[in-house]
């Protein structure tokens, strides 16, 4: 306890320095040093106010304690006091634990832009239609964040589904709030094909991709090869006759990309170079983490694409997340976007999870 407390008069006193620094003459012409600076502070501001808070009700909580051991007060005042020092030390308690919430460490990832990829798994055009509904779900779930969405590429079947689609969702916190959405999502319903109404399980799996910037990660052009071919796909807009899509293959891996949504190869290159940095950036990543143990014990389920994470089950209006054991029997709400519910329980969980491993 006595560490998280000079971690946090440490955090005071460094959110000080930086409110007098930014009004430095030096510091306001230098744009990128005052951009972290500013971005430093808006990451230690919610942490000092709470210390600000905890600090306040410790006051009142000391105050009330030495007004108690005076044996002469008056009887109405005395459970005045006592109240008062009750419910401050019940105040502290909880802004105790929303400290150490804080002060855990910050995924670096959390406020970047996501890239996000829905693949139609077992199930063939079930599966494909099932993707082209968890598109609609996440698009709506950020059109009510107020995020915004740029398709990046997909391979379309005759029948409204996606075989694969790739999308760009654009907002602050846009990977905190969707970085739990990596793995197999399970459906179980009566396919619109299905003459006879039997139920099908059909998997989709989807990966939520961190964006990553040149700056982060830097591709050697001399590792990447670049084909073009004609854009192919259900019909209409994504046909052309021009060789403008784009196959991107990055030679030391063999990890290919594709995108042909756009009619100009330029526009196709640029979403399909995107789409590669952040596949390599998340690859990195997962390679540093899995060399770290206490990183695998306290994953609440990030990442892992072969892991069944949720169950959609139509006839039972049912969605169950296995992860944190979580059944809703809302399904039309969370097809039409509601996710918070799902995704404030996996937040919650995954920080009790960290929050467990830091106090060993």
């Amino acid at each position: 306890m006595a560490d998280m407390f000079e971690k946090l008069d440490d955090a005071k006193a460094r959110f000080e320095k930086i409110n007098k620094d930014i009004s430095n003459p030096n510091i306001l012409s230098d744009i990128n040093k005052y951009k972290s600076l500013m971005k430093e502070l808006k990451n230690l501001e919610p942490v000092v106010e709470c210390y600000k808070r905890y600090e306040r009700f410790k006051s009142e909580h000391e105050e009330a304690k030495e007004l108690l051991k005076d044996g002469g007060l008056e009887k109405d005042f005395k459970e005045m006091v006592k109240q008062q020092y009750e419910e401050s030390e019940v105040k502290l308690k909880s802004l105790a634990q929303e400290l150490k919430l804080l002060l855990l460490p910050k995924d670096p990832n959390d406020e970047k832009n996501v890239i996000i990829e829905i693949r139609g798994g077992a199930g063939g055009e079930e599966a494909a239609l099932f993707s082209g509904d968890l598109y609609r779900m996440y698009t709506m779930y950020a059109e009510k964040k107020g995020w915004q969405i740029e398709f990046l590429n997909a391979n379309e079947t005759g029948i409204g589904g996606f075989k694969e689609v790739s999308f760009e969702v654009k907002g602050s916190g846009a990977y905190s709030r969707l970085k739990f959405e990596s793995g197999v999502h399970r459906v179980q319903r009566v396919p619109e094909t299905e003459a006879q109404g039997r139920i099908h399980t059909s998997t989709v799996t989807v990966a939520v991709l961190p964006e990553a910037d040149e700056i982060e990660f830097n591709l050697n052009p001399s590792d990447i090869q670049v084909d073009t071919f004609r854009a192919s796909g259900a019909g209409g807009q994504h046909i052309n006759k021009t060789e403008s899509a784009i196959r991107l293959t990055y030679i030391p891996t063999g990890l290919v990309v594709e995108c042909q949504d756009e009619r100009s190869q330029f526009k196709n290159k640029e979403k399909a170079m995107k789409i590669l940095r952040s596949k390599l950036y998340e690859q990195a990543q997962k390679e540093a983490q899995e060399k770290i143990a206490s990183e695998r014990r306290i994953q609440v389920g990030t990442g892992d694409r072969s892991e069944r994470i949720r169950t959609y089950n139509f006839p039972q209006r049912r969605v169950t997340d296995h992860r944190i054991g979580l059944s809703l029997y809302c399904i039309d709400q969370i097809m039409n976007g509601e996710l918070d519910e799902i995704i404030d329980g996996l937040t919650l969980a995954d920080q009790a999870l960290r929050l467990s491993v830091h106090e060993e």
